[in-house]
């Protein structure tokens, strides 16, 4: 809500600006979206890896 709120204001400030914000917001999400999905791949190896190392711990009932 808050980004569209601005995009309003830049929109009455700068319209041209606004626009070219418009055109160019589908270019960039696509873009970034291989790191997206890179994010999401390292996040769940580093996930696999603390629960093999918290898994003795969970084995002997402690808190993880």
């Amino acid at each position: 809500m808050a980004a569209f709120l601005l995009w309003l204001i830049l929109l009455v400030v700068c319209w041209p600006l606004a626009l070219l914000a418009l055109l160019l917001y589908p270019l960039v999400w696509l873009l970034l979206l291989p790191f997206r999905l890179l994010g999401f791949a390292v996040e769940g190896a580093f996930g696999i890896v603390k629960g093999l190392f918290l898994l003795p711990a969970r084995l002997l009932g402690g808190r993880g």
